[in-house]
């Protein structure tokens, strides 16, 4: 299973701190991999180290030689926070107990809506994360409405 990075914040030194879309935030320090990639040693230049992008999801590019994978960092980085952010696997949920309320099927529900039924599935499944535009158009087609609640 690939996790999908939202966020990426750059720490002391040569360490990463990634979010990811499950809501877990986990902190990597690029340095233990400089005996194995010594081009990575070239991120000690904090304004190189600082021009990181978050390139998709799936990975962190610096230049044309040097990147990595978030995979890495979620399977080998320290757990700093996990967020109670409202996950795409909650959200996943929820439109499936709604859809099943309703009795439709996805492509019932695609049909209606105008929104592929494979969008709907990976939706379904938290692989995705729906705009709200697109979670309205699903209530909508579902005569129902979207509520987000912000909690203290």
């Amino acid at each position: 299973m690939f996790h999908k990075a939202v966020d990426l914040q750059f720490g002391e030194g040569t360490i990463l701190i990634v979010t990811f879309q499950t809501g877990e935030v986990k902190q990597y320090d690029l340095s233990c991999l400089f005996s194995k990639y010594p081009v990575l040693e070239r991120l000690i230049d904090r304004d190189l180290f600082l021009s990181g992008k978050l390139v998709g999801q799936y990975g962190i590019i610096w230049n044309e030689e040097i990147d990595i994978e978030v995979e890495t960092i979620y399977e080998n980085g320290s757990t700093v926070s996990t967020s109670d952010a409202l996950s795409c696997t909650e959200v996943g949920e929820a439109l499936m107990r709604a859809r099943a309320s309703k009795e439709m099927s996805q492509k019932e529900l695609s049909k209606i809506s105008g929104i592929d039924q494979a969008d709907i599935s990976r939706i379904e499944r938290g692989i995705a994360n729906p705009s709200i535009k697109t979670l309205k158009r699903i209530a909508s087609a579902m005569e129902m409405t979207v509520r987000i609640d912000f909690l203290e």
